[in-house]
């Protein structure tokens, strides 16, 4: 079985306060609507557990009747921190479940071919992440005002979701993390902790995550030009 952890718990406080980023509606559906309906649409996943904030499974659980979703899911309650989030999730996957790709919910442009690639890549591998080749000049500045020096982007990658293991890898990995008391920002840090390979999987299409509001064109656009091709 391959299940699906969409982390939807986040409070998005870069998008401003009191907005809730993931129920924005670009091209005529909230945004992480969007991001469910990708992977209730990819045929490699068997099963989706939403983590939410605690208060909001009622508003998930309704948006879920709405939409009419076919694959099997459930809400799942978040914790504090992302990894506690993903932690949760996972510990409510079925027990026969040995893939689970896990997703920002904020990133509703992901493709049912690019989920598919990072299964296949963590079934072969063990671990599994989406990515883009880093384009731009990078430089690095301890105080945030000089330029300290310049990094060789030739080896940089920018990492994306979704983030695909073995099961009993990323819960090992996330053990280990939660062991040592430490806050990692994504779930291969926690792959790296143990010293579990994680292979790239080149995204090669678009696939922008909300963060910020000068992100809304754009990702309204994507969901335009995917919505077309349909």
């Amino acid at each position: 079985m391959i299940s699906a952890i969409i982390v939807a718990a986040g409070k998005g406080t870069r998008m401003g306060p009191q907005v809730d980023k993931l129920f924005l509606e670009l091209n005529g559906c909230s945004i992480v609507m969007h991001t469910w309906q990708r992977f209730d649409e990819a045929g490699c996943i068997d099963e989706i557990l939403m983590v939410v904030r605690d208060g909001m499974q009622a508003a998930f659980m309704t948006l879920a009747q709405k939409y009419k979703f076919q694959k099997p899911f459930r809400v799942v309650v978040g914790g504090k921190e992302r990894q506690d989030s993903v932690w949760n999730g996972l510990e409510a996957l079925s027990p026969g479940a040995e893939i689970v790709a896990i997703q920002d919910a904020a990133r509703p442009c992901t493709s049912p071919a690019l989920i598919a690639a990072t299964v296949a890549a963590a079934r072969e591998i063990g671990a599994a992440v989406a990515a883009q080749h880093v384009t731009d000049t990078i430089k690095e500045s301890r105080d945030g005002k000089l330029i300290e020096r310049t990094l060789d982007r030739t080896r940089l990658w920018a990492v994306q979701t979704p983030q695909t293991f073995r099961v009993g890898i990323i819960r090992r990995a996330l053990s280990a993390v939660r062991q040592k008391g430490l806050l990692v920002t994504d779930d291969t840090a926690a792959c790296e902790l143990i010293g579990q390979p994680v292979q790239l999987v080149l995204s090669t299409e678009p696939n922008p995550k909300v963060t910020r509001p000068e992100d809304l064109p754009y990702v309204e656009a994507v969901l335009r030009d995917l919505a077309a091709q349909r």
